[in-house]
């Protein structure tokens, strides 16, 4: 494992991400490196995307992409939730896409919340707005760690 900036993190995603563009910011990215030093996979963390899990105890892994190394999806889901432990959090989240099987994250000891229906979108025709990559399709949400009692909050 080895600490990756946001633009080294940025670059990797837009390059080898099946699907998603590189989000625009992050609290902290994790790279893994290959045996000649080369980064062959990244997770991008941050705030989550959805406002009702954004409860400054939860953080989101937003983006993670890899060339193909076996075992690197599970290494940086366990990489990025030690860290996101490390300095307080409580919880950690992301979403795979319908047909995606999660191992990696059940490898990584990250359980399943729940199937998500498929979204519309947010395009209408007074405010068009561009697919993002994740309109109409299901998704699931997995975690890690627990949410905070609401007296913690």
């Amino acid at each position: 494992m080895r600490p990756v900036s946001l633009k080294q993190a940025r670059e990797f995603v837009a390059a080898h991400h099946r699907h998603h563009a590189p989000p625009r910011g992050h609290k902290y990215s994790v790279g893994l490196a290959g045996p000649g030093g080369e980064l062959v996979a990244v997770a991008i963390v941050g705030r989550p995307v959805a406002r009702h899990l954004d409860d400054g105890y939860t953080l989101e892994v937003t983006r993670l992409a890899t060339l193909g190394v076996p075992g690197s999806c599970s290494r940086l889901y366990s990489a990025a939730w030690k860290a996101a432990r490390a300095i307080g959090y409580r919880r950690m989240v992301t979403y795979t896409q319908g047909g995606e099987t999660g191992a990696s994250l059940k490898a990584s000891g990250w359980h399943k919340v729940r199937d998500l229906p498929p979204r519309p979108g947010w395009s209408t025709a007074a405010r068009p707005r561009r697919d993002l990559g994740a309109d109409n399709i299901p998704r699931t949400l997995w975690q890690a760690g627990t949410p905070p009692a609401a007296a913690d909050a």
